[in-house]
């Protein structure tokens, strides 16, 4: 596993980390902003005790593994593109924490993340964040779940974040969360 010192993870903030999206785009995942592990790796959701690729794995979403804590391998994205999966995030400017970054930045994001969906057109797209969700898009009362309204022509889910900070979800209560978008999605038999 990859070691950075805190002096060469800090040099990463504001760095941004490219979109992982392939030609066929069925489930589209979407962080909040990449950490400044993810941004040093230019692997998102890279961070050791981030849980997103063991849920993605123990759900079936991806049939192999994948370790992401030294940077994704091309073999894991053409794994990822091959099953129909992207991978973006709200904000694109990396940070220490997610609560780093204001509500303009947010609702901003999430215009963005509206234009990508509706160029690309993914089946399914799933916001990893209950917070940043209702931030970016006005929603206070939005849950988890299935959303009511489509979302620039997509089926949209809110999912729980995987970060480590998240210290209530699982990667089982991940894997459960994330299989129902994959399933609408047609990555996983419904």
């Amino acid at each position: 596993m990859a070691s950075f010192t805190r002096a060469e993870l800090e040099s990463y903030r504001d760095a941004v980390v490219p979109d992982l999206l392939g030609d066929d785009l069925r489930l589209l995942f979407v962080g909040i902003n990449p950490g400044l592990w993810t941004a040093a790796t230019q692997t998102h959701f890279a961070h050791p005790v981030n849980r997103f690729y063991p849920a993605l794995y123990r759900a079936g979403i991806v049939t192999r593994e994948i370790s992401p804590s030294d940077g994704m391998t091309d073999e894991d994205r053409d794994h990822l593109r091959a099953r129909g999966i992207g991978i973006t995030n709200l904000v694109r400017r990396a940070t220490v924490r997610a609560d780093e970054l204001s509500k303009e930045e947010l609702a901003a994001g999430g215009e963005q993340l509206l234009a990508l969906v509706a160029e690309r057109r993914p089946a399914v797209v799933a916001i990893a964040g209950i917070t940043a969700y209702r931030t970016a898009f006005k929603q206070s009362k939005a849950k988890v779940g299935l959303q009511p309204e489509p979302f620039a022509g997509a089926r949209l889910w809110v999912v729980p974040n995987p970060s480590g900070l998240n210290a209530h979800a699982t990667v089982e209560s991940l894997a459960e969360a994330y299989a129902e978008p994959a399933r609408a999605a047609g990555i996983l038999p419904a």
